[in-house]
């Protein structure tokens, strides 16, 4: 691989986007669009606005049946590979597994699959956007992006061999939770992604988690309970002195946020 993959696209899954665009509207700040995206076809597909006139992600309305088959609400991110059917012959024969068969959209090619330990991602080779560029839908800085991706999972060594392996990602540096054991930090080239962390007792299975980037830890804190979701854990100041919580959204996904105290 010649180059580290990036995670270039965050997907919610709802049953209710409407309410979902209530909530991080609030919270957040995003526009989530009233209406499906035709280029999805048959899916309900919205797309998530900043208020730069970028796109944050989007939103994928879980259906009657998609229920029934066991989707829930959560957020899922979508790692790039240069050639998605190569790549899902390696994370297989590395232990992962395929969710999703490999399949055309009209902006490149995708697959879900998941890591040895069972957290699932997607994996996308795009089509490159016109004027060329790459996706700005993580960002270590700004407000109204994914700023962390946080990887809690059953066996944080092999998950590390597994993402540093397949996807070209450094790991130097981590913090003692005691207890809890490492938070050990993940990096692309000098950027921090985030961490990989053993599963917190009650959690029952290994996922990504994802912190999405707030102009006032303290605002969008109440904002989150003043609009129907749960607080998980209280602002804690995190190194270079902002602050990052975690929440459920009113449909249940979990999120995080993270941002400065005004």
């Amino acid at each position: 691989m010649t180059e580290a993959s990036n995670f270039i696209w965050y997907e919610l899954m709802t049953p209710d986007p409407a309410g979902a665009a209530r909530f991080y509207g609030a919270v957040v700040g995003w526009t989530i669009a009233t209406d499906r995206d035709p280029a999805a076809g048959d899916m309900d597909y919205r797309m998530i606005g900043r208020s730069d006139g970028g796109n944050a992600g989007g939103v994928l309305a879980l259906n009657a049946d998609m229920l029934a088959g066991g989707a829930r609400p959560f957020w899922i991110g979508y790692l790039h590979v240069a050639d998605v059917d190569a790549a899902i012959k390696a994370i297989e024969a590395d232990g992962g597994s395929v969710q999703m068969p490999a399949m055309d959209i009209p902006v490149g090619r995708i697959a879900m699959v998941t890591d040895p330990q069972g957290a699932p991602f997607y994996i996308m080779d795009p089509v490159p956007p016109e004027g060329g560029g790459e996706s700005d839908v993580f960002s270590v800085t700004e407000a109204q992006r994914i700023r962390w991706n946080e990887l809690s999972t059953s066996d944080p060594d092999a998950a590390i061999a597994f993402y540093t392996g397949h996807f070209g990602w450094g790991q130097e540096g981590e913090m003692d939770m005691g207890e809890m054991g490492a938070y050990r930090f993940i990096q692309r080239g000098d950027i921090g992604l985030g961490a990989v962390m053993p599963l917190m007792p009650g959690m029952p299975a290994s996922m990504w988690s994802f912190y999405i980037g707030v102009d006032d830890i303290d605002r969008a804190y109440a904002a989150v309970t003043a609009n129907g979701g749960k607080i998980i854990t209280e602002p804690m100041e995190i190194p270079g002195g902002e602050f990052a919580m975690n929440g459920i959204d009113p449909q249940g996904a979990s999120f995080g946020l993270v941002g400065p105290r005004k």
